[in-house]
C-alpha cells in the first residue's frame, strides 16, 4: 500500500524555469538561452551551480560569482530571474488531497538557497509539504543514492510505500533502485497520473484544486 509522496520542486511544484528565465534574459538584451547556457555549458557556471545545489555557497555569493560571469548585477540575481515562477494548481492540489488522504508528503529538492530568495516560500509551497528536505540544507543532491535514503528515513517509511515525481529522467533511477515508484513529470498531466497511482479522488480541473486551495501568484 502506498503512504507516502515525495515530490520535486523545480518543473514539478512549480512552472518551469526556463520560461522565466528566458523572459528575464531579453529584458536585460542577453541571449534567451544564456541563462541556462550559464549554468550547464559553462563550466564555472557549472561548478558554481554544484556549490551552491550542495549549500558550500550562499545564494549571495552564487548571484556574485555567477553575475560576474554574465556581465549582470549580482543583486538578488536569483530572484530575478525567477520572477515568473509560479506553483502549479494541479500539484498543488495532488499535495493537499494526498495529505487529506493520510499519506506523508515530502519535498525533495535540490536547492539553489534561499535567501535572499526563497522559492519554495515565494511559490507558496513550504506549508504543503510534512517533511522537507533540500540540498542546501544536506550536503547532498540528487541523485545520489544517500539524498534518497534521508528523505525515506525522515517520512518513516521504505521504498515500496511512496511514489516519487521528478521532471528529470536521471534522478529517477535512484528512487527506482530503493523500491519507490518513480513518475517522470512530462507536462500537465502528471499530477492526474500521479493521482491515479494513489489512488486519490480530486478535481484537478478547478484552478484552486480541492476544497477551494489558493496557490500564491
Amino acid at each position: 500500500m502506498l503512504r507516502g509522496l515525495i515530490l520535486d520542486f523545480a518543473g514539478v511544484m512549480s512552472t518551469p524555469i526556463g520560461q522565466s528565465s528566458r523572459a528575464w534574459c531579453l529584458r536585460e538584451g542577453l541571449p534567451a538561452d544564456a541563462w541556462r547556457s550559464t549554468l550547464e555549458d559553462d563550466p564555472l557556471g557549472r561548478a558554481l551551480y554544484v556549490e551552491l545545489e550542495l549549500g558550500r555557497l550562499s545564494q549571495t555569493e552564487w548571484n556574485e560569482g555567477t553575475a560576474a560571469i554574465m556581465g549582470v548585477e549580482p543583486a538578488n540575481l536569483m530572484g530575478r530571474v525567477h520572477s515568473e515562477v509560479r506553483a502549479v494548481p494541479s500539484m498543488v492540489a495532488l499535495a493537499v488531497a494526498a495529505r487529506a488522504a493520510g499519506l506523508v508528503v515530502a519535498l525533495l529538492s535540490n536547492s539553489y538557497g534561499i535567501d535572499p530568495y526563497n522559492p519554495y516560500v515565494e511559490t507558496g509551497v513550504w506549508d504543503l509539504f510534512d517533511v522537507h528536505v533540500i540540498s542546501g540544507a544536506e550536503g547532498l543532491a540528487k541523485p545520489d543514492p544517500a539524498i534518497y535514503e534521508l528523505t525515506l528515513e525522515r517520512m518513516g517509511l521504505a521504498g515500496r510505500d511512496c511514489v516519487f515525481v521528478d521532471d528529470h529522467f536521471a534522478n529517477l533511477g535512484p528512487a527506482e533502485a530503493l523500491g519507490i515508484t518513480a513518475v517522470h513529470a512530462t507536462g500537465p498531466d502528471t499530477a492526474a497520473r500521479t493521482a491515479q497511482l494513489l489512488g486519490l479522488d480530486i478535481d484537478l480541473a478547478s484552478p484552486g484544486g480541492p476544497e477551494g486551495v489558493s496557490v500564491q501568484a
